[in-house]
């Protein structure tokens, strides 16, 4: 029973910590919609559907926590049996992590000019963590217990195997992508080195969440130490995405001012300009178009 004690343990400080980055991404959600209202209506959808996957997904953990520890309060038999919504989370997480992933692989696939060696690999890894994420939520519905429970373990680690490789794989790509674009001028390789930093940052904490998540269920394989960190992927995926899309305002700013911004990774697209004129030539430093990835 103590084991047990201590599943709630980890899994109120995953609650707790999810909900405050649920509240991160509801102001950068906010932040969204007021600065940029002409976006296309697909975008905004995408936003919407990722936020109400989120808030769906917050209910659900602080349902889990709530009839543990306060409707059940005392009552150590109810302990060892799941609550429907200690399942049911984990498809939302997977709702999120697939819209979420999914957009960065379509901007894989628009700044790769639709290089099918880059993409497929990475839209593998999503649709079958998304796949594997199914399977689990089928069959643990089925279960009554936690001991039950630990039968799904496997499929538990493929998932988390499967998120981490796609978000470090997605990283990679976009990182590969922007080094090959230096120009070799001062100003454009600075704006790209900035770029990669960003990529990486935005990348990092889903993968390490994930990464987190497979070690503790490998070596603590007795324990859900897993489940707090499983708790906050979802808001973390959620962040990244608003993020990304909330920095273009500044790149476009600091881009037109000639400075290197701590943004978005873009495409960059490079044109040499040689003008002659007689005897005298001038060569123009290479000129930059953003597009979000």
């Amino acid at each position: 029973m103590a084991q047990l004690d201590d599943t709630m343990g980890v899994t109120f400080v995953g609650v707790v910590v999810a909900a405050i980055l649920y509240g991160v991404s509801c102001v950068q959600m906010f932040y969204y919609f007021v600065r940029y209202p002409t976006d296309w209506w697909h975008m905004k959808l995408l936003v919407s559907a990722v936020w109400v996957f989120d808030t769906v997904h917050q209910v659900l953990i602080t349902h889990t926590v709530y009839t543990y520890v306060i409707t059940n309060f005392g009552n150590d038999m109810v302990l060892g049996t799941l609550v429907w919504s200690l399942i049911v989370e984990v498809l939302f997480n997977g709702f999120t992590a697939l819209l979420v992933q999914s957009f960065f692989v379509l901007r894989i696939w628009k700044l790769s000019e639709k290089n099918l060696w880059l993409t497929v690999p990475v839209l593998l890894l999503v649709i079958g963590e998304f796949g594997a994420v199914l399977a689990y939520v089928i069959q643990a519905m089925q279960l009554g217990t936690f001991a039950q429970l630990d039968n799904l373990k496997p499929l538990s680690m493929t998932v988390n195997a499967l998120a981490a490789a796609g978000d470090v794989l997605i990283a990679v790509i976009l990182c590969t992508m922007l080094h090959r674009s230096r120009t070799g001028f001062k100003r454009s390789d600075g704006l790209i080195n900035k770029l990669i930093l960003f990529t990486i940052n935005t990348g990092f904490l889903t993968s390490v969440c994930a990464v987190l998540s497979l070690i503790t269920i490998v070596t603590l394989p007795n324990t859900f130490i897993y489940i707090c960190f499983y708790f906050t992927l979802g808001r973390l995926y959620s962040n990244s995405l608003l993020a990304t899309l909330n920095a273009r305002k500044l790149l476009r700013d600091k881009a037109s001012r000639g400075e290197s911004p701590g943004g978005i990774a873009i495409r960059v697209d490079t044109t040499k300009e040689l003008s002659r004129d007689n005897a005298s030539s001038r060569y123009d430093e290479p000129s930059l178009k953003t597009e979000i990835v």
